[in-house]
């Protein structure tokens, strides 16, 4: 009887930890079913997602495309300028808006065979000021994106100043793929691109500036000595009546101003699709920048969507 007592309380601690062991496996399965249930159900809805958004920039594609049909000219009266309403789909909804990338300063105008373009560094520099941004901004800029090793005489920033990083990289030497290249510029930080977002745009091509399109800061920033008070009463203007042409335009302008006539426009090529995405708990955005400079369908020139 002596011996058999510890041998039964052996028996109870191993029963015990069997019957622990045995529920901890069970518990271990039913959270892996569990994670893999929810990994099953994110990527369905990640994958419906992405299916809505394919939707969303093939009928921004299709607005634009009938718009080049009716008219050659664009202005914020038509249906492309107009945000699509979230529309309600199976366990979400599917939102999105268009704009008008012509009417903002492209930043690759600065650039035109390799080299600065004085003149369009000109007007970027006016839209720093009317921006109340540091002028330097566009000799930092002017030197990422031309082919030369020399730095501009007001703060450029060539290999030397980037190499100094830490980690350090070299300088583009070539046009703007987005504004996302911003980030690696001298000077545009966080609140300066976030400042610039507005008036600023980077296309893959030099482009006119839409005047139709365009906010006042812009206008001001690409008409020699046209004030910011000045481009305020144009844009009025345009709003009660868009420009037909460069001719409407320029007659609008004070007496004595105007601008080269390769250098503004009334009607544009490019264009931003910004879609909004919500399936269940799943929310997705993105952006695709439009292109429809050739007839028929709008081409892509980027995408970044989920």
């Amino acid at each position: 009887m002596r011996t058999r007592a510890p041998q039964r309380g052996v028996a109870i601690v191993l029963a015990m930890g069997v019957v622990a062991l045995a529920a901890l496996a069970a518990m271990a399965m039913m959270v892996s079913e569990s994670t893999w249930a929810r990994q099953v159900e994110l990527t369905d809805a990640h994958a419906q997602a992405r299916r809505l958004s394919q939707a969303g920039l093939d009928w921004a594609r299709a607005v634009l495309s009938d718009d080049r049909r009716a008219s050659s000219v664009d202005h914020l009266g038509e249906a492309w300028a107009l945000q699509l309403p979230p529309i309600p789909v199976e366990d979400g909804s599917l939102a999105g808006h268009l704009e008008d990338e012509q009417g903002k300063f492209n930043l690759n105008n600065l650039l035109k065979d390799g080299q600065i373009d004085l003149a369009q560094l000109g007007h970027f520099r006016r839209l720093l000021a009317i921006l109340a941004l540091p002028p330097t901004l566009a000799d930092a800029l002017a030197d990422w994106i031309d082919a030369d090793g020399a730095p501009q005489p007001q703060v450029g920033a060539e290999d030397a100043y980037y190499l100094s990083l830490k980690p350090g990289y070299l300088t583009a030497n070539r046009p703007l793929s987005d504004l996302g290249e911003l980030a690696l510029v001298r000077g545009f930080d966080d609140n300066v691109r976030r400042r610039l977002r507005p008036f600023v745009t980077a296309l893959p091509r030099s482009t006119p500036v839409n005047v139709n399109t365009a906010p006042p800061e812009v206008i001001a920033a690409i008409i020699d000595k046209l004030g910011l008070d000045d481009a305020r009463a144009v844009v009025a203007m345009r709003q009660r009546t868009y420009f037909r042409g460069n001719p409407d335009f320029f007659s609008q302008l004070p007496r004595g101003l105007n601008a080269p006539n390769e250098e503004v426009s009334v009607s544009s090529d490019y264009f931003l699709v910004t879609m909004a995405v919500t399936i269940g708990d799943t929310e997705a955005r993105g952006s695709a920048l439009l292109d429809r400079a050739s007839a028929g369908w709008p081409a892509t020139v980027w995408r970044k969507y989920p």
